[in-house]
Formats: structure tokens, sequence, C-alpha cells
């Protein structure tokens, strides 16, 4: 198992990633939120994404369907993780916030397509 510690850009929200995969699907999204955002973001199973401290620091955002659970620091403002909509048994997670990972390193990164996500799509 690989460990791998971050946090957001003022330290007091702090988190540990482990898996040895994290980095293997690094992606942007397209969808509202994340164009304005642009974070290069990885991908783990719920227990993979171990919250060490500042949880109370933590504000929740949500959006659209409300499905996923986009996480900001309250104080410095960085995104670190949200709950995935796509798949709510993952966190996706910026890597950015990953101590010793240049995000620049993964550019360019595949871009995922929320803007046609199958949750938007009306049934007749």
């Amino acid at each position: 198992m690989e460990i791998k510690k971050g946090s957001c850009h003022c330290g007091a929200v702090q988190f540990e990633i482990h898996s040895k995969t994290a980095l293997d699907s690094v992606h942007h999204c397209d969808c509202s939120l994340c164009r304005k955002k642009t974070a290069f973001v990885g991908s783990v199973k719920l227990e993979e994404l171990h919250l060490m401290q500042g949880k109370d620091n933590l504000t929740l955002y949500q959006f659209n369907t409300k499905t996923a659970k986009h996480y900001f620091c309250k104080t410095c403002g960085i995104y670190t993780h949200h709950q995935r909509r796509s798949n709510p048994n993952e966190y996706g997670f910026n890597i950015a916030c990953l101590e010793g990972v240049n995000a620049f390193d993964y550019a360019p990164a595949p871009v995922l397509d929320g803007v046609n996500h199958p949750s938007d799509r009306k049934t007749p």
C-alpha cells in the first residue's frame, strides 16, 4: 500500500491517500464547476481517502443533481476532494494538494465529459 499525504494551501485540511493506483487515471472534467476550478483529479475508493485533520474546516458545495459532494477549505478556499457523481463509491481528489506531486507533470490530462453526464439526461 502506498500512502500519499495531502493538504489544502493553508494546511488546515490534511488527508492521506492509501492506494497504489491513485495517480493512474489523472483527468479533468468539463462540467460547469470543474471547468472553473480546472483541477487535475485522481480517483480512489471511499475507504482509500483518510481525512487526518480539518473536517470542521471543510465546506460542502453541491449543485444540479446534488449527488456529488465537493469539499473546499473554509480558510483558503482550496478544493481538496469530492464524492463523485458518476461513482458515489469513489472520491475524486485534487492531485495538486499532494506532497511532492506537480500536477503539471500530468499535462495534458484527459477530459471526462461532465457536460453530457448520463445523470442529466431526461428519460421520456
